[in-house]
């Protein structure tokens, strides 16, 4: 199908404005998800290190049952993912369309992802600091925020750069089942209206999300890495 010059995206303000609108309901989707995932995938990934069998209150049946749920949550793929939450969405939000919808599945399921991630970093630490503040008589809500934390902080950042970077993509994947933002854009004028510039223009724009939060994550990590 070829398109006439006056149909074109770049001639048509209608498409223009529609870009900005999609543009902003993907950061909008990306501010709120992210500061999901960091306020229950931080916690759940300290957890995962402290009742782990190196962690400083081992339990075994816990981290068992943390580590079942967090490994069911990372292996479910996206698209099945937002299917499945619907009702679930539906309650959250009262509806399980628009980038408010995309939300819920975007931050479950990313938060077991960050968590692995977290838990990672802190299993990294050396364990000669954890064993000097201990017999300084550190409490170990102390040792966890001041040593454990603080010292895999330049890691955690990292990690979250790299979950914030896997949910644009995630996103853009929400679009095919109304979700919003730039993907749902991409599918609904570049891929069923056969408008290949309305593709390139979101395409473009979420190539240009992905460098500036890796940007942006890099600088981060620079400035609070003291190593």
């Amino acid at each position: 199908m070829i398109l006439a010059a006056d149909e074109l995206f770049w001639n048509n303000p209608v498409f223009h404005d529609r870009l900005w609108e999609a543009t902003g309901e993907t950061v909008l989707m990306m501010i709120f998800t992210t500061l999901a995932v960091a306020i229950v995938g931080l916690p759940l990934g300290v957890l995962l290190h402290a009742t782990s069998a190196k962690g400083l209150t081992p339990q075994a049946a816990v981290y068992r049952v943390l580590g079942l749920i967090v490994d069911f949550g990372r292996s479910i793929p996206f698209i099945i993912l937002m299917i499945a939450l619907i009702p679930f969405t539906r309650f959250v939000v009262g509806s399980a369309l628009g980038w408010q919808a995309t939300v819920v599945p975007l931050a479950v399921g990313a938060i077991p992802f960050f968590a692995r991630l977290v838990q990672n970093a802190l299993r990294e630490i050396d364990a000669g600091k954890i064993e000097a503040v201990q017999m300084m008589g550190a409490s170990k809500r102390h040792i966890t925020l001041h040593v454990l934390v603080r010292e895999a902080l330049p890691a955690i950042v990292g990690a979250l750069t790299v979950t914030v970077v896997t949910l644009i993509g995630y996103t853009a994947m929400a679009g095919t089942i109304g979700g919003g933002g730039l993907g749902a854009l991409a599918i609904d004028y570049g891929y069923r209206r056969y408008q290949s510039d309305t593709m390139v223009a979101c395409i473009v724009l979420l190539v240009a999300f992905v460098a500036l939060v890796q940007w942006a994550g890099d600088t981060i990590v620079k400035k609070i890495d003291h190593r």
